[in-house]
């Protein structure tokens, strides 16, 4: 979740389907429904993973699902975050917002690049290796 389901989220949704496989449930939202940035469709696809299909969405279509996790991509959403009554867990992870930065498009695709990387890291550390874990139990 980040606060105009994006960029960060729904990078982050389409790199969890992509490495999580199966796995995994995924839903991305924010707390203001916008569209997807062209760019992070852009540095995704560079990934091997298409987003063009992702739409914008709110959270609020979400609140009554049960979730292992909930995880919040910057600090605005984190404060707006709705309580998720069936949320095992909530994470945040404060990611910078790509669409801040301005300058040459190649500038900017830098930053989509990193966030996604990041995201990329904080996936396999913290969801794809606890899962591994637990699934070995």
């Amino acid at each position: 979740m980040c606060t105009h389901n994006s960029a960060r989220s729904q990078m982050a949704e389409g790199l969890l389907r992509a490495l999580g496989g199966d796995n995994f449930e995924v839903y991305s939202a924010g707390t203001e429904k916008t569209f997807v940035r062209p760019m992070a469709v852009e540095v995704m696809r560079e990934a091997g993973i298409d987003i063009s299909h992702h739409v914008s969405k709110t959270v609020d279509q979400f609140l009554s699902l049960p979730f292992d996790y909930v995880i919040t991509l910057c600090d605005s959403a984190a404060k707006a975050c709705p309580v998720f009554p069936g949320a095992k867990q909530t994470l945040h992870w404060d990611m910078d917002d790509p669409s801040r930065v301005l300058g040459p498009k190649e500038a900017q695709l830098m930053k989509y690049r990193q966030v996604r990387d990041d995201l990329t890291k904080k996936i396999q550390s913290e969801l794809l290796s606890n899962y591994a874990s637990n699934s070995s139990r």
